[in-house]
């Protein structure tokens, strides 16, 4: 049911919002040129990989006079508002009607930080990632990894038609109000820990954490 429902959802979005790609992909052209479209490896399901699409934001990284390593450097005046409307994310409408992705999950990180995860966090990949999820709408960028990952695990433990629907509900209020677009003192998002930080000590069963906590309480238990 929740892969019928994703089809019919992503397939109904993006014949609604076909005009709007078409603006946007335009727009990028005129204001970043060529590639318009980012790809990148990311996470999916039980690990596996798949590439991931969304509209470019970023100069690339050999441009010249710009740190390559810096999302500040890189990031152009377009990209900010592309990220701030979220219009850069209707590309992955695609993942979705591939399988790759879900409308509602984990959001997929980069496979660079598959190595990062404690064992009980990789368990956020027991299901499809997606567009949007718990933690975009509980404070997106605004929230800690570990947070982030708590509200994961939560999702993927107590997930349900009821709370999806409610997530979707959420996230459009949290595009209009464009809360949580970049992380405090960054540009973008800050980095994953390195992978030495991720050890043993963390590992363990699936269970939720004091940020999940939170998220019952406000009534995201199904």
């Amino acid at each position: 049911m929740n892969r019928v429902l994703d089809i019919a959802g992503a397939a109904v979005a993006a014949a609604a919002l076909a005009p709007v790609m078409a603006a946007t992909a335009v727009f990028v052209g005129v204001t970043m040129g060529t590639p318009v479209l980012f790809r990148q490896e990311r996470t999916g399901r039980h690990g596996e990989p798949f590439t991931f699409v969304k509209f470019r934001t970023m100069r690339p990284a050999a441009t010249s006079g710009f740190d390559p390593g810096s999302d500040a450097d890189r990031l152009t005046a377009a990209g900010r508002f592309l990220r701030s409307t979220s219009l850069d994310e209707l590309p992955a409408l695609w993942n979705v009607l591939r399988g790759d992705m879900s409308l509602i999950g984990p959001r997929p990180l980069p496979t660079a930080y598959l190595d990062r995860y404690t064992e009980r966090e990789a368990h956020r990949h027991d299901v499809r990632p997606g567009i949007t999820g718990l933690a975009q709408v509980l404070g997106r960028n605004n929230l800690t990894w570990e947070q982030k990952f708590a509200h994961d695990l939560h999702y993927v433990r107590h997930r349900t038609l009821r709370m999806d629907l409610r997530i979707l509900v959420e996230t459009v209020r949290t595009v209009v109000r464009r809360d949580g677009v970049t992380a405090t003192g960054s540009a973008t998002n800050h980095e994953l820990r390195a992978a030495a930080a991720a050890g043993p000590s963390a590992a363990g069963p699936a269970v939720a954490g004091p940020a999940a906590s939170a998220a019952v309480e406000d009534g995201w238990r199904a």
